[in-house]
């Protein structure tokens, strides 16, 4: 082959390449298209897709193409932080966005936007076999002799965290003691049979046969059910408010940053809402939730509702007060030592 056939082979190449690196490309229709990649946690494979549908249909959203990668958050954030690309993040916990800005590949302001940076929001519920024959009523009953529980891996989940401190915080937000909230804690990690690695493996496992009692979100609850489990769940009388959030990566494009604000609009919203997930801003009509407890009123209020920043300082504080993992000479974290203690390590 000719240097100048070598050369124009190239030159095809690296225009190619150049192309695929700006997220942008020629579909069928001769039209261009642009890609969005989307990194997330689990629980959001299901939900996103009517809502990547809806972008499609706004003149914003035209021509646009998505790619998605799902998992456990705390590996989904190392991943993008280990070099994989993504345009959007969305994971279950703050500290998995932060993790990100510390290595600059997420804006320091990405909390600037009206709903404080927050994509998606739920409940932590606890989820049962249909009919609940074990006559689960709240979380006292989860630290019964017997009771079979399943909840995600704290190493890998960002759901298992919030579940756990939903946990604590039905302890300590009612009176009770720190040496209250390890007892019950420890209870209930005795009481567990299975640490999967995400909230979606988690209810895999539940809805496979295992367990008596799958600790959840409300969301994920909702769409098993509409996908044809038969399950119960129940929105205990106190619980703590789940907060995800979303931002744009350093260098994303504009459609990208488009289909932020969609995300976070009433109509985003009332999409999220009907595969599960509570509006995070005021006035969206959610309509009908199939899977629901009650379909017309699917997100009740509980009597008591505990949140990160008023109840534990902030994932700032709590992340390493509870879920330290000892690096670099750092004591462990509380829930970390109580795992370690029964023996409740899951895999990581």
């Amino acid at each position: 082959m000719g240097m100048r056939v070598k050369a124009a082979i190239a030159a095809v190449i690296v225009g190619v390449l150049v192309l695929a690196g700006c997220g942008s490309m020629t579909g069928a229709s001769g039209a261009d298209t642009s890609t969005i990649r989307v990194t997330g946690f689990s629980v959001l494979n299901a939900a996103n897709k009517p809502v990547f549908k809806g972008f499609q249909e706004t003149p914003e959203g035209k021509n646009v193409e998505f790619e998605t990668s799902y998992g456990a958050s705390g590996d989904q954030s190392r991943a993008v932080e280990a070099g994989a690309k993504a345009d959007i993040v969305h994971f279950s916990l703050e500290t998995d966005v932060t993790r990100l800005v510390k290595d600059k590949l997420v804006s320091e302001n990405w909390k600037d936007t009206p709903s404080h940076g927050i994509a998606t929001s739920s409940v932590v519920v606890i989820v049962v076999r249909k009919g609940n024959p074990k006559h689960i009523t709240g979380w006292d009953d989860l630290a019964r002799p017997g009771v079979k529980i399943i909840t995600p891996n704290p190493g890998s989940s960002g759901s298992a965290r919030w579940n756990i401190l939903a946990a604590w915080a039905h302890i300590t937000g009612n009176g009770g003691s720190e040496a209250d909230a390890k007892a019950y804690v420890t209870k209930v990690l005795n009481n567990t049979i299975a640490l999967p690695g995400s909230g979606r493996e988690a209810t895999t496992a539940f809805t496979d046969g295992s367990g008596d009692v799958l600790l959840s979100y409300e969301n994920e609850a909702i769409e098993a059910r509409q996908s044809g489990a038969d399950i119960d769940y129940i929105v205990p009388s106190d619980t703590l408010k789940i907060e995800n959030p979303a931002t744009v990566t350093v260098g994303a494009s504009q459609k990208a940053k488009d289909f932020l604000k969609f995300m976070t609009s009433a109509e985003g919203q009332k999409l999220y809402a009907q595969a599960g997930f509570r509006p995070v801003i005021d006035g969206v009509d959610v309509g009908q939730v199939e899977g629901a407890n009650d379909p017309a009123n699917p997100f009740p209020q509980p009597q008591k509702l505990f949140t990160l920043d008023k109840d534990f300082g902030g994932w700032s504080k709590a992340a390493d007060q509870f879920f330290g993992d000892g690096e670099d000479g750092a004591p462990l974290g509380i829930i970390t030592q109580l795992q370690q203690s029964t023996g409740k390590v899951g895999s990581n």
